[in-house]
């Protein structure tokens, strides 16, 4: 996600300070992806240092409110046309970490798998629940996230299914715990007393 363009996105709506936007894009969002404060002014020192943004004078309460400047409509203008590429988007943690662990001595892969799926459709489960707690106009765009969300889950599950299939395929299942395994379940127990 672009903080830079959501903060210009919300910003083309009118003049508004930090905790708002923050506010603002937390709301548009259903806070699927919570905010940091000092993100938003970081990410506004920068946008007005490029011209996509300016600051106005302080409001007897200290907050400076921003607004956005032809520059930056024209950069948002921009974003909204342009599709996201598949290299924009952040590495996925899941693949590396599998294909990492299909590679290191004395992991249980299909351990690994499992745990993950387990997570995964724990998710399912709650995004699912969330996504029939409102059902009004003004609850479409965090729903439209929530979607994308819903369907993301469902295919890490499918993707682990086409994994484990390819681990049966293609390496026998192990025979007693590995080593990394019993260090993990020495952890565990060691942790309830």
């Amino acid at each position: 996600m672009s903080i830079r363009h959501g903060l210009l996105a919300l910003l083309e709506r009118g003049q508004m300070y930090g905790y708002q936007l923050r506010a603002a894009f937390e709301e548009s969002t259903g806070a699927t992806w919570p905010l940091n404060i000092g993100q938003v002014y970081t990410t506004l020192s920068r946008l007005e240092r490029d011209g996509l943004v300016r600051s106005l004078p302080e409001s007897e309460a200290g907050q400076r409110p921003y607004e956005i400047t032809d520059a930056g409509r024209a950069d948002l203008t921009l974003w909204f046309a342009t599709p996201i590429s598949r290299s924009d988007r952040p590495r996925d943690e899941l693949s590396i970490k599998l294909a990492l662990a299909l590679t290191t001595p004395g992991v249980d892969v299909r351990a690994v798998v499992q745990t993950q799926r387990t997570a995964t459709m724990r998710t399912l489960q709650e995004l699912t629940r969330l996504k029939y707690s409102g059902d009004g106009p003004a609850d479409l765009p965090w729903r439209l996230v929530l979607d994308a969300m819903v369907f993301q889950a469902e295919a890490e599950v499918r993707w682990l299914d086409h994994c484990e299939s390819s681990l049966t395929r293609h390496r026998p299942p192990a025979t007693g715990p590995t080593p990394l395994a019993e260090a993990v379940d020495h952890r565990d127990e060691e942790a309830r007393r």
